[in-house]
């Protein structure tokens, strides 16, 4: 049975309902002085290539000291405007239940995501999704620019080969950075991705959402005692 859960957040756990894209733009406003006007792709993809492609729309050339402070501002904003996220977003259906369930059944859960930590700390705590994260092992968008090494940093981390982990998320990248580590993936058709998209990114799961405990457990924890 697995052992190691490692969650996205976004459209997997939670959704801002624009509260992040607004955050987003506030921060690239702070950081670069311009205007945010269009963002680059998000879907599965990590901070630091969302701000430097999203750069490169306005016409700029970042670097890493720039991405860093782009960070801290999104942290600042994150922080400032929680309450507005908890008024517009909202836990998805099922996912409490679900990290409720995985903790009565003995499984360590942490994150892999592309959010900086403070601003997924924060997405997750405001909704009561916390109480269960080992947010130590986890990996962000900090951390790397490909989901694939943020998986394996998190198992590094965690000290779990990746045969007694899970990955849970909704895009067809987090399918792929699990797969990419010989890593179980459950992909849940909660964000823009259908289920038959998920299934042919090589999932292992594919389940509509989170709303069944038992297809939930069925597809995460499969030989679990009964």
């Amino acid at each position: 049975m697995a052992r190691l859960v490692l969650w996205d957040i976004d459209h997997t756990l939670i959704s801002t309902r624009g509260v992040g894209r607004e955050l987003s733009a506030a921060a690239f406003e702070r950081t670069t002085g311009i205007q945010m006007r269009e963002q680059a792709s998000i879907d599965g993809i990590t901070e630091p290539v969302i701000f430097r492609e999203t750069a490169k729309l306005h016409g700029l050339t970042t670097d890493r000291a720039e991405f860093e402070r782009f960070a801290q501002a999104l942290a600042e904003e994150h922080l400032a405007h929680s309450a507005e996220l908890r008024e517009r977003g909202h836990a998805l259906p099922g996912a409490a239940g679900a990290l409720d369930a995985l903790a009565s059944a003995g499984v360590t859960q942490t994150v892999v995501t592309g959010n900086i930590r403070p601003a997924g700390e924060i997405k997750l705590s405001v909704f009561g999704l916390d109480r269960h994260i080992v947010w130590g092992i986890g990996a962000y968008g900090e951390d790397a620019d490909d989901r694939a090494d943020l998986v394996r940093l998190s198992l590094e981390r965690a000290g779990c080969p990746a045969a007694d982990a899970v990955l849970i998320g909704d895009t067809p990248a987090d399918v792929v950075g699990g797969s990419a580590n010989g890593v179980r993936v459950v992909a849940v058709a909660t964000g823009r991705s259908s289920e038959s998209v998920l299934r042919s990114a090589g999932a292992d799961a594919v389940l509509s959402d989170l709303r069944s405990l038992d297809a939930f457990l069925e597809a995460v924890l499969p030989n679990r005692d009964r």
